[in-house]
C-alpha cells in the first residue's frame, strides 16, 4: 500500500478501486492515509468514491455475467445458500447496495446484486451513496 500512497491522488483511485474487488486489503486505512499526508478533502474524498464505486460497480457487473452453474461447480456454492441469498436481495433489494462499503463482505453484496439481476441505476445509485457516506464519515474523523 506504500506505493499507492506515494501516488497520490492516482494511488488512492487505483487502491480503492482494487480493495472494492477481491483484492483484500484496507481502503479505508489508504484514504485516511491520503488524508493525513495532506491531500485536499474533497479531492481525497470525490477520487475514492469514485476508484471504491467503479470496483464495486464492476463486481456488480461481473456477478450479471455470472452463471448459477458456474458458483455451483467451481465454486462448491450449495444451491440452498444461492437460494437464501437469493431471498435476502428479493426482501431488501436494491437497498442492500448501501452496504457494499461493508469489508469483505460488501464485495460479495455487490456480486449477488448482480448476480441476482436487482436493478442496475438503483444499485449502482445506492452503492455510490454507500460508499460517499463511508468515506465523508472517515474524512470527518481524520480532519
Amino acid at each position: 500500500m506504500s506505493g499507492l500512497e506515494e501516488l497520490g491522488l492516482l494511488g488512492l483511485f487505483i487502491g480503492t478501486f482494487l480493495a472494492a474487488t477481491f483484492i483484500p486489503f484496507s481502503s479505508d486505512a489508504l484514504y485516511v492515509g491520503a488524508l493525513l499526508a495532506g491531500l485536499p478533502p474533497l479531492a481525497v474524498l470525490l477520487t475514492g468514491t469514485l476508484g471504491n464505486w467503479l470496483g464495486g460497480a464492476t463486481m456488480y457487473f461481473l456477478g450479471r455475467l455470472t452463471k448459477w452453474e458456474w458458483v455451483e461447480r467451481v465454486f462448491k456454492v450449495k444451491p440452498e445458500t444461492l437460494e437464501k441469498q437469493h431471498r435476502f436481495l428479493e426482501k431488501y433489494g436494491v437497498w442492500a447496495a448501501l452496504l457494499t462499503w461493508l469489508p469483505f463482505v460488501g464485495d460479495v453484496i455487490a456480486l449477488a446484486l448482480g448476480f441476482y439481476k436487482c436493478p442496475a441505476v438503483w444499485s449502482l445509485l445506492l452503492m455510490l451513496v454507500g460508499k460517499m457516506g463511508r468515506f465523508a464519515i472517515w474524512t470527518m474523523l481524520t480532519l
